[in-house]
């Protein structure tokens, strides 16, 4: 696997918010979100077998692990399905975090730990309409499916997709706004108004430490 870097931080968006978190993050991504706030994930990073990557994890004792980027499922399928079984034999708690353009899936098998994080992009992203939207046919609880918004359009295109694909009960939805963007009062407005069942997440990582330093 190529890894950008591992670290021990708190985790600042999704059901599991405030929880200390290893952070796995690969590099290589498909996409190039006019927000993204991981560019350097795109190149570079360094290859790790499994066993280096799962001993660095293991030396932070700490049971939840988070698989993101970049894009993860860039690596090989053989080398994430090796990791996935063996985060699950040693039970971790694993999240697994996508930006949805790839069909999950070849990797989405039964594993009780194991939760999927759909972050599906947004018309602001520029990236829109490279999302795999046959992914939200597979998700469901405990999985996660997460809209960035940067404006109203950004929530109306996402509010869309919770109707048409019926996500409302059947999986967590998350909305966080493009940080430094768009105000969360106005985000929280609009879920209010229309009695969203979602998640508001405002980066709580980005509150606590500079919102560009890294391994955080």
């Amino acid at each position: 696997m190529r890894i950008t870097e591992i670290f021990l931080s708190i985790q600042g968006e999704t059901s599991s918010v405030g929880l200390p978190t290893v952070f796995v993050r690969t590099s290589r991504c498909n996409l190039r979100c006019r927000y993204c706030d991981t560019t350097y994930a795109f190149s570079g990073g360094t290859e790790m077998s499994l066993n280096e990557v799962l001993a660095e994890v293991r030396r932070y004792g700490c049971r939840r692990v988070c698989l993101t980027g970049g894009e993860p499922l860039l690596q090989p399928r053989e080398e994430l399905q090796a990791f996935f079984d063996r985060l699950e034999a040693e039970g971790y708690e694993l999240s697994v975090e996508t930006s949805g353009s790839i069909d999950i899936r070849p990797w989405r098998l039964h594993r009780p730990r194991q939760r999927w994080i759909l972050d599906m992009k947004t018309p602001s992203s520029g990236e829109s309409h490279r999302m795999c939207f046959a992914n939200l046919e597979q998700v469901a609880d405990p999985d996660e499916v997460k809209f960035v918004v940067g404006n109203e359009e950004d929530y109306r295109w996402s509010r869309e997709l919770i109707d048409r694909y019926r996500l409302q009960g059947r999986v967590h939805i998350l909305f966080g706004p493009v940080w430094g963007e768009l105000e969360p009062r106005r985000l929280a407005e609009w879920i209010l108004r229309d009695r969203l069942e979602a998640r508001l997440q405002l980066q709580i990582h980005k509150i606590i430490w500079d919102p560009a330093a890294r391994g955080v």
